[in-house]
């Protein structure tokens, strides 16, 4: 039986690149996301494009009806879409953390709550959520975008003993550092709202670790989006998945560090890092 998989977030990145995936093993693909120009190429591959805006509900209802309308069901859920609001909480904006939350968590549970009546209906369903290591482990100056990854991680584990009696796996998967324009664009948003200030010297720094300038994380130290992607479809292929899977630049390393450090040597190495 062909499977049906929606993604979003998929016009760069790791949604671009798990869409080529599912398509060339031969799945009916779905690829949404805001900017549709973006994924032109995505339907050279036969990949039906939606355009959809996780923060607008008729947007999210509209793209959910098409898909089910015409092939019936959904199989497989990613819920790829989001970004990093970053900057020191003192000087994030409540509107921007309200914006944050939105686009990683409640657009996630939106779609997850558009999907389950069909996976239900049939029996079967894999509910992908890509979260991250910052799931697990909060950095300075991003708290707010660690809160919706937490947020996702419990919302999953909630959600997956919920849902297991009707046939649906809740999958998370945390990434650590991919080559994608995620870090550019969470250190453009650190550097204008504590670029400047109490916090700059910090936070600059932090800048520029998240886009790779002294090779610690971020671009030039990240993995290929590839690992994920294969990652994932591992995931939704396998009888009786993982609840969570990890991979990605230094993640194993970090979640490992993570669990067998103290709340204040983790925090002791992290300064160090900053040079703070």
């Amino acid at each position: 039986m062909k499977r049906t998989v929606f993604i979003t977030g998929a016009s760069s990145g790791m949604g671009k690149a798990a869409a080529e995936k599912f398509a060339n093993e031969g799945f009916t693909v779905y690829a949404a996301a805001r900017r549709v120009e973006k994924m032109r190429d995505l339907q050279n591959l036969g990949i039906n494009v939606l355009t959809m805006d996780v923060t607008d509900e008729q947007s999210m209802v509209d793209g959910i009806t098409q898909i089910l309308e015409k092939e019936g069901k959904i199989d497989i859920l990613v819920n790829n879409a989001g970004y990093g609001e970053y900057g020191a909480i003192e000087d994030v904006p409540l509107e921007k953390a309200r914006y944050q939350m939105e686009v990683n968590v409640f657009g996630a549970a939106r779609l997850i709550q558009l999907v389950l009546p069909a996976m239900i209906e049939n029996g079967y369903g894999k509910i992908v959520n890509i979260t991250s290591i910052g799931g697990k482990i909060a950095s300075a100056f991003g708290g707010w975008y660690h809160a919706s990854k937490f947020a996702l991680e419990a919302l999953s584990d909630s959600l997956r003993n919920e849902v297991r009696t009707f046939g649906v796996d809740v999958i998370v998967v945390e990434p650590g550092g991919i080559k994608t324009e995620w870090g550019d664009i969470a250190a453009g948003n650190l550097r204008k709202i504590s670029g400047t200030g109490r916090y700059a010297k910090s936070a600059n720094s932090f800048a520029d670790m998240l886009t790779g300038v002294n090779n610690s994380i971020g671009e030039t130290a990240g993995t290929e989006p590839k690992i994920i992607t294969d990652l994932i479809y591992e995931a939704v292929t396998t009888e009786q998945p993982e609840t969570r899977y990890s991979a990605g630049f230094m993640a194993k390393e970090m979640l490992e560090m993570r669990k067998n450090l103290s709340d204040r040597e983790f925090d002791r190495l992290a300064h160090q890092q900053l040079g703070m």
